[in-house]
């Protein structure tokens, strides 16, 4: 497997997990029977819990571009210390941005996701 692939591995693993802990805490906060029911009135979750939340949405949203992405490279062969480099970034930009959402960390949310989205279009550069 090559590099590129293994980030995106990592990342596909990351966006899988990331939903387990807002998940318990609605559990929690709700109890089982109406975290996966409609109740009418449900209760709400810790604020730490909406924006892990919103920070996996955010994810699997960026996950289509990258994905994409990388799997051109890889479809057309084309792997150097660029690619390789900026899929590692994007890993990291993501994980940060996931810290710095939940844990409500103005400013390194917003240049976690940049830095995110400039390997991206590093990628796109490479690609083209």
């Amino acid at each position: 497997m090559t590099p590129e692939l293994t980030s995106l591995t990592w990342v596909a693993a990351l966006s899988a997990i990331m939903w387990l802990p807002y998940i318990l805490n609605t559990i929690m906060i709700r109890g089982l029977v109406d975290a996966v029911g409609y109740p009418e009135v449900p209760k709400t979750p810790a604020a730490w819990a909406v924006r892990m939340k919103a920070a996996h949405y955010n994810s699997v949203e960026n996950l289509v571009l990258f994905a994409t992405l990388v799997l051109i490279a890889n479809a057309a062969d084309i792997s150097n210390a660029t690619t390789v480099l900026m899929c590692q970034v994007y890993f990291w930009a993501r994980l940060v941005h996931l810290a710095a959402y939940t844990l409500a960390v103005p400013w390194v949310r917003t240049l976690a996701f940049a830095v995110g989205w400039v390997a991206c279009v590093a990628l796109l550069i490479e690609l083209l």
